[in-house]
């Protein structure tokens, strides 16, 4: 069963992507904590990928799927892997919330960053992808791309901090106290920012489908992307180094010459290389700043599940990972000298 509408979908896709013919199926994909994503079968197009708003009442500036259409089309027309653009529908009359449609891209997803799917000799290959592919990302122009309006100007950490601090309290169900410490000490000890990039905010093995060669086909799930300081973004990959081995993108723990992996270093050297830099002084800050953004985002899930407007069935469990999230930060801000 779908939650969508497809007669009414398959109205708006005659009157702007005829080319697909009518809607026929839908099945919602596992995943998508925030934008409810969905395969649809079409008579002519066949399968395509809708991604739409949650249903229902939303924080303020979440959920921003038009900023995602845009970039996509920007990068798509780079040759950066993304899934192909089709339309855009701003009109939440017509299924109950603003949706994009795009190309559905064939490969393989990892769940689990040790990739026990993987051939021993092709982790390697995965990894050494992951990395240069969003290096890739960090060097494109975006003024070149016509994006130099995609965010507003001024310190990227600094924006964001302000930002998953009012995103954290608009959401807040509780009185954490490694929170409120995080909120006062990021504010004070922001690093400087030497670049902007396009960066994408969520980028991670799971987000990535990958083709049987090891290359990157596509990267998905932009809902976070923005302009801004390129080491936050790879800091946000970096700190799965350092999330403990779960079964999904965390490698603590992991013996990683016997499992075929690459070290924090190797990884940290490699992307430097790719991006011209000499190396990145403070992860340790950047650990925690992301593990805070982690903390707006998951309360964010949280509360969705208290209203009843959760779009995953997951959501109950990833609520349950506030707390620990904090905490980590807080760990992580302590090696930072706080």
């Amino acid at each position: 069963m779908s939650d969508l509408d497809l007669t009414a979908l398959s109205g708006w896709i005659a009157a702007h992507a005829p080319q697909l013919g009518t809607a026929t199926a839908a099945e919602k994909f596992a995943g998508g904590q925030s934008n409810p994503t969905y395969r649809i079968d079409t008579s002519k197009g066949g399968a395509i990928v809708l991604r739409r708003k949650p249903f229902g009442p939303i924080l303020p500036s979440a959920h921003a799927i038009e900023r995602e259409y845009r970039l996509i089309a920007a990068l798509h027309a780079t040759g950066f892997p993304v899934p192909v653009p089709i339309a855009l529908c701003e009109d939440a009359a017509v299924i109950g919330a603003a949706f994009y449609l795009m190309a559905k891209v064939d490969g393989t997803t990892h769940w689990d960053g040790t990739l026990p799917s993987v051939p021993m000799p092709a982790r390697r290959r995965h990894y050494e992808a992951l990395i240069d592919t969003q290096a890739a990302l960090h060097r494109l122009d975006p003024d070149a791309l016509g994006l130099s309006d995609f965010a507003p100007p001024g310190n990227y950490i600094e924006r964001q901090v302000a930002r998953w601090t009012r995103q954290y309290r608009a959401a807040q169900t509780d009185d954490i106290a490694e929170v409120e410490r995080l909120i006062e000490w990021l504010p004070t000890t922001l690093p400087a920012q030497d670049r902007i990039s396009i960066i994408h905010g969520d980028y991670r093995i799971d987000n990535l489908i990958y083709g049987d060669d090891g290359d990157v086909r596509a990267v998905l799930d932009w809902e976070l992307a923005t302009l801004g300081d390129p080491v936050a973004d790879f800091a946000y990959l970096a700190m799965n180094w350092a999330m403990p081995r779960d079964g999904r993108a965390g490698l603590a723990g992991v013996d990683f010459a016997a499992e075929g992996l690459p070290t924090l270093d190797k990884a940290v050297a490699r992307y430097c290389a790719a991006t011209g830099r000499a190396g990145l002084p403070n992860l340790n800050w950047y650990f925690a700043y992301n593990l805070f953004r982690l903390v707006g985002i998951v309360q964010g899930i949280k509360k969705r599940v208290i209203d009843g407007n959760a779009s995953s069935d997951r959501a109950a469990a990833m609520a349950e990972r506030v707390v620990p999230l904090a905490q980590a930060a807080w760990g992580q801000a302590k090696l930072a000298g706080a």
